[in-house]
């Protein structure tokens, strides 16, 4: 890579430093999972330059929407990583965003969050105010009636919206060649009159690059753009499935050679911008940002099971209060028993 005289060194350098940290979170939250200290989880190692460069190019009024993958881009943008933690560890505090972050929750659902992102930005437009959405798929959810709905409607209304594919190669175990007939995901922005394009997902620069222009395009009344890049989830789709029944042999290591991470830390090091004793200091932080978010998410104590059948319905339809009654009288752990709230006919 040479140097870039477009983006800043602080830039370069705020990028390797945020990435650096996802990947070490990511890490350690699938240990967490293994110990049973958080629930099922998402990694992301693999794809943390589409996170990271993507959210440094929006500015601070701009939003994110995320799919259950992009707490990458969630923290970048400002959501605090006990936060996150809290969400995988099942607790309805993780749902909260902060009053002051323009972050919406994460979406678990396939596409849902598309139209959300068109619907934001639509907002926007009709507001005059200058904002922007980022809105994260994946390449399986350009299956989803919802892909296509947000790209025609702001196609059709020039929407400040850019779609950002994370085209990982699998939705969950179906490969991409499973997933549509088309070459590329970016050249089905044609369809609807929306920019499309195609980045590396390792190259963090040509990313950044990618999202900034996209956004000034939709701020300056350009429309929506379509941005797919091309990357790699080393590990599963969750904790819960199992790549080696689904995957050829070799190829996460394969994608491995062309690792962001890596990537960036070269180029870095090339530009003088880095070094060794600038690692070993970001790691001890590191260490101690992750250490910090754990024990704040930890000290929160057991999460009640029956808070699965909160904050949806005023009142719960009868078969959920069967569902809720059933999960109670099951709950037999007397350290569980004794966390739950005492029911009135107790």
């Amino acid at each position: 890579m040479q140097k870039p005289s477009d983006i800043a060194h602080e830039m370069l350098v705020r990028m390797y430093r945020q990435m650096s940290l996802l990947r070490e979170f990511d890490r350690r939250s699938v240990r967490l999972q293994r110990a049973g200290r958080i629930g099922t989880y998402p990694p992301l190692e693999g794809q943390e330059a589409c996170q990271v460069a993507s959210t440094l190019a929006l500015r601070a009024q701009d939003f994110v929407v995320p799919t259950y993958r992009d707490y990458g881009a969630m923290m970048v943008h400002g959501v605090p990583m006990e936060n996150i933690l809290m969400y995988w560890n099942g607790r309805s505090e993780g749902c909260e965003i902060p009053h002051d972050v323009n972050v919406f929750p994460i979406a678990v659902p396939i596409a849902t969050q598309l139209p959300h992102a068109a619907g934001l930005a639509w907002a926007a437009k009709l507001k005059k105010e200058d904002q922007v959405a980022l809105g994260f798929f994946g390449d399986g959810a350009s299956s989803e009636g919802d892909f296509h709905e947000a790209m025609n409607f702001a196609g059709v209304f020039k929407l400040p919206v850019v779609f950002f594919c994370e085209n990982n190669q699998y939705a969950i175990s179906v490969p991409f060649a499973r997933q549509t007939a088309t070459e590329t995901i970016a050249q089905k922005a044609a369809a609807y009159g929306v920019t499309g394009l195609r980045v590396p997902g390792w190259d963090a620069v040509a990313i950044y690059r990618a999202v900034r222009d996209a956004v000034s395009r939709a701020a300056e009344g350009g429309g929506p753009t379509l941005i797919e890049a091309l990357t790699y989830r080393y590990g599963p789709h969750t904790t819960s499935d199992d790549p080696t029944k689904y995957r050829p042999a070799g190829e996460a290591e394969a994608w491995r050679e062309r690792d962001a991470l890596h990537l960036l830390s070269q180029s870095l090091r090339t530009f003088g911008l880095w070094d060794d004793e600038l690692e070993t200091a970001l790691a001890k932080e590191i260490d101690e940002t992750i250490r910090s978010a754990i024990a704040i998410m930890e000290s929160l104590g057991p999460v009640n099971p029956l808070h699965l059948f909160d904050h949806v319905y005023a009142s719960l339809p009868k078969y959920l209060q069967r569902q809720r009654d059933t999960l109670l009288s099951e709950l037999s752990a007397d350290a569980i028993r004794t966390s739950l709230p005492k029911e009135p006919s107790q």
